[in-house]
């Protein structure tokens, strides 16, 4: 089964409640992933989980880490004190998509601890420098979760 094919991210879609969250997903959509940036400029791209209370599709834009062909979502949410509702959605169903620029694949999502937490850490940090401020507004552990690209025979 290719990653196009997996049919564990159809069905309902649940746009995000704060309009501007469903906004940028709109645009980046609509221009088949070049309308891309978020945060004053960061590029930014597309995940989307099933949601883990409602079973309905959600899709997040997180700002874009990469290292080769995994990325890494931090659920920042700004150094708010609780998750992201997408953090709680990857525990309760890995499998997601992601869509960067006009690429679309298959990931698993896990949540990554110890020294891989750190060394990803570091990556988002310099990707994104507002991380290391989010961090320090909340007393909460910002979750790093990596998402690996699911194999075409998966």
């Amino acid at each position: 089964m290719s990653p196009a094919d997996d049919h564990t991210l159809d069905g309902e879609y649940a746009p995000n409640t704060w309009d501007w969250v469903a906004e940028h997903v709109a645009r980046y959509e609509s221009s088949g992933g070049l309308d891309h940036t978020l945060v004053n400029g960061y590029p930014t791209v597309v995940l989307t989980t099933r949601g883990a209370r409602s079973g309905k599709i959600r899709k997040t834009p997180v700002i874009r880490v990469v290292d080769g062909d995994r990325y890494v979502a931090v659920g920042s949410v700004g150094g708010a004190p609780q998750h992201p509702a997408w953090y709680y959605n990857v525990l309760a169903h890995p499998r997601v998509r992601l869509q960067d620029g006009p690429v679309t694949g298959t990931y698993e999502a896990r949540v990554t601890e110890g020294e891989e937490r750190a060394a990803w850490w570091a990556r988002a940090v310099e990707t994104f420098p507002q991380y290391a401020e989010y961090q320090r507004q909340t007393e909460r552990v910002l979750p790093v979760v990596v998402l690996e690209p699911v194999a075409e025979d998966a």
